[in-house]
């Protein structure tokens, strides 16, 4: 649990420094339109959706033991 913890810590704070350092405006290219946005923001939304992805990911991986 110790460890887990220290290893999210230290995610979360490469993640913000990151962040940080990249603020500049982007444009990003969605399917019907273009976007000016902060980079933070991408940037932000783009790790969100990784861990929604991973979490799902998990969560069916549980599932599929479960059912065996």
């Amino acid at each position: 649990m110790g460890l887990a913890l220290a290893l999210l810590i230290a995610v979360t704070v490469i993640l913000v420094l990151f962040v940080v350092f990249n603020g500049q405006t982007v444009q990003i290219s969605l399917v019907f339109t273009d976007v000016d946005a902060p980079l933070v923001l991408a940037l932000l939304i783009a790790a969100v959706l990784g861990a929604l992805i991973a979490s799902l990911a998990g969560a069916v991986m549980r599932a599929r033991r479960r059912n065996r």
